[in-house]
């Protein structure tokens, strides 16, 4: 595969959630890389992932992320690893502040995904 400068503006795009955004800037049967943008207050569900190891970096905002049901708070700049089997849930807890993420997941984790109840 050729050499390409990839971003938001030419990345394949998803929309999840609650008005969240996803491009996917590396999409490959062994690793995924996405930006994500969740507006103030979004939220997704507590899920694991059985395969899935992820790395959430901040770009922009601050992300607070459950990890089994503790809250960890990361600001632009700083991110966090999350393990297969790990119950996690990523939030923007802010009023006012969009949140820009990027996850890395090897292996991808769409398809990976397994919800739990709150």
């Amino acid at each position: 595969m050729p050499a390409k400068v990839i971003s938001t503006a030419n990345a394949e795009h998803y929309t999840w959630g609650n008005n969240c955004d996803g491009w996917f800037l590396v999409k490959t049967p062994e690793l995924q890389i996405i930006e994500e943008a969740m507006p103030p207050g979004a939220s997704e569900t507590p899920h694991h992932h059985v395969h899935a190891r992820q790395f959430f970096f901040v770009l922009e905002g601050e992300l607070t992320m459950a990890v089994e049901y503790h809250d960890f708070v990361a600001k632009a700049g700083e991110g966090i690893e999350i393990a297969p089997g790990q119950i996690h849930c990523a939030s923007n807890r802010s009023s006012d502040k969009p949140l820009r993420i990027v996850v890395t997941s090897q292996p991808p984790s769409h398809g990976d995904r397994v919800d739990v109840k709150a």
